[in-house]
C-alpha cells in the first residue's frame, strides 16, 4: 500500500472519534463559560429597579437647582420659600403682557385649587416677572386680582433676573417690537413645584393640565 493510501485511510477511520473529541472540547468549553457568566446573569437578574414614580407631572427631587429666592411681592414685602411651608408652592416665570402661555397656567393653578377641594387652600402660584420694566408693583397687584388674591407676584430687578434666569436654567429673551414699550418676552414656559417643606420635587411643563397638578399636590402635602 502506499503512503498517500495509508495517510487517508487513517484519516477516514480517525474521523469520528475526532469528532467526539471536538465535541467533549466544545462542551468543555462552553461549561466553563456557563460558570464564569453566572454571576453576572444572577446580578442582572438581582438588581433592583427604582418603582414607577407616583407623580403625573416629571419627579426633579434633588436637583441641584431652582433653589432659594428673596424678592419683593407686589405689595413691596420680601418673600422667600420659607414663607410657603405648610403648602405645595408653584413657581412660574412670565410677563403680565403674555398673550396665552402666562394667563393659562395660572389659570391651571386656580381649577387645581378647586379640584383639590379642601385641600386647595394649601396650593399657591408664585408668579416671577420677567418684565420687571413694565411689570410694577401696581400692575402686578392687579394682574394677580383676577386670577386668585391668595396667589403671590414677585419682581426681580434686572439683576436679581439675571441671577434667577442662572439658577433656574431659564431662557429669556426680549424681542424688539415697533415701538419701545411694545416689546414682547420669550421665557421658559414650565414651573416649579416645591414640597411643604420648600424643597423642589417636580418640574411641570406648559399645558400639563389642572388635573395632574392637583393629584401631585395632594400627595405632597400626605408626605410623598
Amino acid at each position: 500500500m502506499s503512503k498517500s493510501s495509508a495517510r487517508k485511510l487513517r484519516r477516514m477511520s480517525s474521523g469520528p472519534q475526532d469528532a467526539k473529541v471536538e465535541r467533549r472540547r466544545l462542551a468543555l468549553v462552553f461549561g466553563i463559560f456557563m460558570l464564569l457568566a453566572a454571576p453576572t446573569v444572577f446580578l442582572v437578574q438581582s438588581r433592583s429597579y427604582p418603582t414607577a414614580s407616583p407623580f403625573k407631572l416629571i419627579d426633579i427631587t434633588g436637583a441641584g437647582y431652582a433653589g432659594d429666592f428673596l424678592l419683593p411681592d407686589h405689595n413691596g414685602v420680601t418673600r422667600s420659600l420659607k414663607d410657603f411651608n405648610g403648602e405645595v408652592a408653584v413657581v412660574f416665570f412670565g410677563f403680565t403682557q403674555c398673550p396665552d402661555v402666562c394667563p393659562t397656567t395660572l389659570t391651571e393653578v386656580v381649577q387645581a385649587r378647586k379640584l383639590m377641594g379642601s385641600d386647595g387652600a394649601k396650593l399657591k402660584a408664585i408668579f416671577v416677572t420677567v418684565d420687571p420694566e413694565r411689570d410694577t408693583f401696581p400692575v402686578l397687584k392687579t394682574y394677580m386680582a383676577n386670577f386668585d388674591p391668595a396667589f403671590v407676584a414677585l419682581r426681580p430687578d434686572p439683576g436679581q433676573l439675571q441671577q434667577l434666569a442662572k439658577e433656574f436654567k431659564l431662557h429669556i429673551r426680549k424681542n424688539p417690537g415697533q415701538s419701545p414699550t411694545s416689546y414682547t418676552m420669550d421665557h421658559t414656559a414650565a414651573s416649579f413645584v416645591y414640597d411643604p417643606r420648600g424643597r423642589l420635587r417636580l418640574y411641570a411643563r406648559y399645558g400639563a393640565g389642572a388635573e395632574a397638578l392637583a393629584h401631585d399636590a395632594k400627595l405632597l402635602l400626605n408626605g410623598a
